[in-house]
């Protein structure tokens, strides 16, 4: 609900409402706040109650400095160890995003994004770094929603290299691959005033 816009940042949670528009009981509503709080998508200010975050321009920086260690890391992982299952899920998600079908649908092709480069993460069997990645993915999502880079086939150009140089088992031409994406998309965030100008040395 928070990714895809129906909780706008800013917004104050109230278990009770969310409990009741979720079917659940106010346990799980108060774990899901704790573990949104940990990942950073809530706000939890001392007797405030919960907020949904506002990611702010220097919080999205923040984000790309990571992702451009851990997406060329996964990528090369993935790369090491394969799986053709995994790869074929790949294909299919890049498929449905690049179709003409989807209307452009920004919510849907942010969450096509967010499953492929899981699916990356998940194919490095390494659990600690899926740990990380996956918040990490996550909260780019958030970032991408917000703008319309996906909407445009073309940006989506990239994924078939880096599925084509994992799938070869190419470890080195995966994590250039990979890094080079993460650099292109910022840049294209970064020409729509969704991220700052590079930070002076």
């Amino acid at each position: 609900m928070i990714l895809d816009g129906r909780l706008a940042p800013g917004e104050r949670l109230v278990e009770d409402r969310l409990a009741e528009l979720l079917g659940v009981s106010r346990n799980p509503v108060r774990e899901a706040i704790r573990v949104l709080e940990a990942e950073g998508f809530i706000d939890v200010p001392a007797r405030r109650g919960a907020f949904v975050a506002t990611l702010t321009q220097e919080q999205a920086t923040d984000l790309f400095e990571v992702r451009l260690v851990l997406e060329p890391l996964g990528a090369r992982l993935a790369a090491e160890r394969g799986g053709a299952a995994a790869i074929a899920r790949m294909k299919n998600v890049l498929a449905e995003a690049q179709s003409p079908s989807s209307e452009r649908e920004l919510d849907h092709l942010a969450d096509l994004h967010s499953e492929l480069h899981a699916i990356v993460f998940e194919m490095t069997g390494n659990a600690y770094l899926t740990a990380m990645a996956i918040p990490m993915v996550k909260r780019g999502q958030w970032v991408l929603r917000q703008n319309s880079p996906l909407r445009d086939p073309t940006a989506w150009a990239q994924h078939h290299g880096l599925i084509a140089a994992i799938e070869a088992g190419d470890a080195e031409l995966a994590e250039t691959t990979a890094r080079h994406h993460v650099l292109t998309m910022r840049h294209q965030l970064r020409l729509a005033g969704q991220l700052p100008a590079p930070r002076a040395r």
